[in-house]
């Protein structure tokens, strides 16, 4: 039987700290994630529910966007992906009955955790200005609501509309359409917050914003480079590839400031040698970085090729440079000139160890870089990432057989969503598409991105907020910010499937639009309907439901912007024409105007029919064909960077627990880590504990310390306990979204705009 949600929010006063695990998945995994899975949709709802995760049958799941192999085991789910499905799934519900007992201000006080773990939304609730509770509202009335806001703004770019990656590219292309229609390019979304560094370094150097290899090339690499990443926790599918590679003969190399179990060990739960035979050793070498170091790491593994080259030639691939590379001259002056005594200092290992790691890059036949956050959220990330470009070129590791470029997107269809026009800074191509498909013309201005936005809510400049999906205020930086600035809008609307910090921190009014999930079944039309996602390797996948939807009145995200577009752009001229209650009642047209404006989408669903999954065009990965100004892929010369930490200070990096999805808080465990019944921890070096005058287990402030446009600006997350872990010297690690409050708003990442998550100054301060 599924049980009752909590009563009571994390007590950190129970917080244990254990031994850290050596090895990631194993029964272990298994049973926690069978634990979850029953408490939330018990016996029978789970195993119906399980077995259809990632089928080609059945739905995506709504967890990470690692992709999936043409053959399907039975069970082709992991640990945190179970767990995603189950939150969704849950048989608990929050109703009306629910927002009677407990007040707007009762609300706020509980943590991310309880509220998530309260069930599914079910009826469209609204908070009038100055009201202590929400109050049910119809779907009309809420959704007229909304259009009459709309309509009634004196600017359209008074409106902000964030996405989050669960959207479906149905939806996703709906939304950027109302958008578009009302007349801005305001669409902020997570990939802001996460990924546009690597968008933005790969644009630039290969001309696509996207990874340049599929899972087969994870399996036929001769030499994985694992950076910035922690797959155990993240991406636990992913553990599976690796194990193939591995099988196969690969090296990997894992890059991390912190020993995470899932590079080292991997017990397959599905084969006898993972349940039994000790399963899988995945790392060859473990590189502990000092945060913000990459840059330098790959800097100096072209300077070694590149010395190498020199005294004994056959180390690049030449006929690859000379003919697909431009900028390589620059590039190798500007390496060669570097001394390695800032590589050693920014990296914190030796020029021998340097050149070490160097030569397993050397002897790789075929090259794969992965990388995740941990090189993303840095100010210097696109230098880094294009640094990580720059190695893979000379050797010519782009474009062919178990070789390439692998940013591993975090959240399902974060990918997909850009790809149908979530972003503010649409290319021109694609809105001339827009413009003859539809019959309107869209807007120009680039719009805002996440931190622009919340910029924008700050000063007093938006009117409305919108979000498909998600929870801006917990996932945003400078927590304080945003719930001040989102006090400022006028209408603030949640489309969600669950209750979480963004229903409770909301603008002067607020609506909450429950909607279906990817677990739920979603009839329109007569028909059931199906949705499609893009994995983090440009994969296009099928997805239905076939539960129950939590209310029989529930609308799907579609149905909610259909409805929206018709009400918005009704006798309004200039606007996007199309058969509103049409696209509701069969998403294949929806479709079909998909294929019409975006490229690679030809035969959408006579594709989608044929094998649930196709590929979208790569021209790095399938041709040699670089979409950059110059036709080439670009090399460049950056200056080293890498992160000064003042005396007496440390560098924190914000991560997620085991039991955490993005700013889902699943339980209160990271078992790997060795924290239990607890989360408000700060993981550091023993060396550094006493150095700063401090024991064990002692409780403290974090301050972090930022030198903004107006001088040093002072942000405090309190009560915090020290852990003694494994971290280079001054570096230290906090789960998020407890740290989001220490990450400034300003500190961005040059080019992209990302918050510098990874690498915020602290000092602690005694309670």
């Amino acid at each position: 039987m599924a049980t009752k949600p909590p009563t009571e929010d994390i007590d950190e006063s129970k917080l244990r700290i254990g031994e850290r695990e050596r090895s990631a998945v194993g029964v272990p995994a298994v049973m926690h994630a069978l634990k979850i899975s029953i408490e939330q949709m018990g016996v029978l709802r789970s195993a119906q529910t399980l077995l259809r995760v990632n089928q080609k049958s059945g739905f995506d799941c709504p967890g990470c966007a690692w992709p999936e192999e043409d053959h399907r085991h039975a069970a082709e789910f992991c640990e945190n992906g179970a767990k995603a499905v189950a939150e969704e799934a849950t048989v608990r519900r929050v109703g009306p009955d629910f927002f009677a007992r407990h007040s707007i201000a009762e609300l706020r006080e509980h943590d991310d955790y309880w509220l998530g773990q309260q069930g599914r939304l079910t009826t469209p609730m609204l908070l009038e200005e100055g009201g202590t509770h929400y109050t049910p509202i119809g779907w009309d009335a809420a959704l007229e609501e909304i259009a009459g806001a709309l309509r009634g703004l004196d600017d359209p770019d008074q409106a902000v509309f964030y996405t989050s990656g669960r959207t479906s590219n149905e939806a996703a292309f709906l939304y950027q359409l109302l958008v578009r229609g009302l007349g801005t390019n305001n669409l902020p979304d997570c990939s802001n917050m996460c990924h546009e560094s690597s968008g933005s370094a790969l644009n630039q150097t290969i001309g696509i914003g996207k990874g340049t290899v599929s899972i087969t090339d994870i399996h036929e690499a001769d030499l994985l480079i694992v950076a910035g990443q922690n797959p155990g926790t993240n991406h636990p599918r992913m553990l599976s590839a690796l194990e193939k590679a591995k099988e196969k003969g690969a090296t990997i190399i894992a890059v991390n400031p912190l020993p995470e179990a899932g590079l080292f060990h991997f017990k397959n739960p599905q084969t006898p040698k993972g349940v039994l035979l000790g399963g899988t050793k995945l790392a060859d070498d473990f590189v502990q970085i000092r945060l913000g170091g990459d840059q330098a790491l790959f800097q100096a593994i072209g300077k070694h090729l590149l010395e190498l080259e020199a005294r004994e030639g056959g180390v690049l691939d030449h006929d690859f440079i000379d003919g697909h590379t431009a900028g390589f001259a620059e590039y190798a002056a500007h390496v060669a000139a570097l001394p390695w005594e800032p590589l050693e200092e920014a990296t914190g290992l030796t020029a021998d160890r340097l050149r070490e790691i160097a030569d397993i890059v050397r002897r790789s036949k075929a090259t794969i870089v992965c990388w995740a956050m941990g090189l993303t959220q840095h100010k210097h990330s696109v230098p880094t990432l294009r640094e990580v470009v720059n190695v893979l070129l000379l050797q010519g590791n782009i474009g062919r057989p178990g070789a390439g470029v692998c940013p591993v997107r975090g959240h399902s269809n974060v990918q997909g969503d850009r790809t149908v026009g979530i972003y503010e800074k649409p290319a021109e191509a694609f809105l001339a598409a827009l413009d003859r498909e539809f019959g309107f013309t869209a807007p120009r201005k680039h719009g805002y991105d996440t931190v622009e936005a919340i910029r924008a809510m700050r000063d007093g400049r938006v009117r409305v907020f919108m979000g498909m999906g998600g929870n801006f205020v917990s996932a945003t930086p400078d927590t304080r910010v945003v719930e001040q600035g989102m006090a400022n809008v006028g209408l603030t609307v949640q489309v969600s499937t669950k209750l979480n910090r963004s229903h409770v921190v909301h603008g002067r009014r607020a609506i909450i639009l429950p909607t279906l999930g990817r677990t739920d079944r979603d009839r329109r039309g007569g028909l059931d309907q199906r949705v499609t996602v893009e994995d983090s390797m440009g994969a296009v996948h099928g997805s239905r439901g076939r539960l129950a939807p939590p209310a029989e009145d529930l609308l799907s995200e579609v149905a909610i912007l259909t409805r929206l577009c018709e009400l918005v752009f009704a006798d309004r001229p200039g606007t996007p024409r199309a058969d509103w209650r049409g696209l509701e009642s069969d998403y294949s047209a929806i479709r079909g105007h998909i294929a019409r404006v975006i490229p690679g989408f030809e035969d959408y669903d006579a594709r989608i029919d044929k094998g649930r999954t196709f590929f979208l065009p790569n021209g790095p990965r399938d041709e040699r064909r670089f979409a950059t100004a110059n036709g080439k892929a670009n090399f460049t010369a950056n200056p080293l960077e890498y992160p000064v930490i003042p005396e007496g200070r440390l560098l924190l990096q914000t991560l997620r627990s085991h039991d955490q999805y993005n700013t889902t808080i699943y339980g209160k465990d990271d078992r790997y880590r060795g924290i239990h019944d607890g989360r408000r921890v700060v993981l550091i070096n023993p060396a550094d504990i006493r150095e700063l005058g401090f024991a064990e287990g002692d409780v403290v402030d974090l301050v972090s310390e930022w030198n903004g446009p107006g001088g040093l600006e002072e942000r405090r997350a309190e009560e915090f306990r020290l852990v003694p872990y494994d971290t280079p010297r001054r570096n230290a690690a906090a789960y998020y979204p407890e740290t989001n409050v220490l990450v400034p708003l300003d500190s961005t990442a040059d080019v992209s705009g990302t918050p510098t998550s990874k690498a915020v100054v602290v000092r602690l301060e005694r309670r």
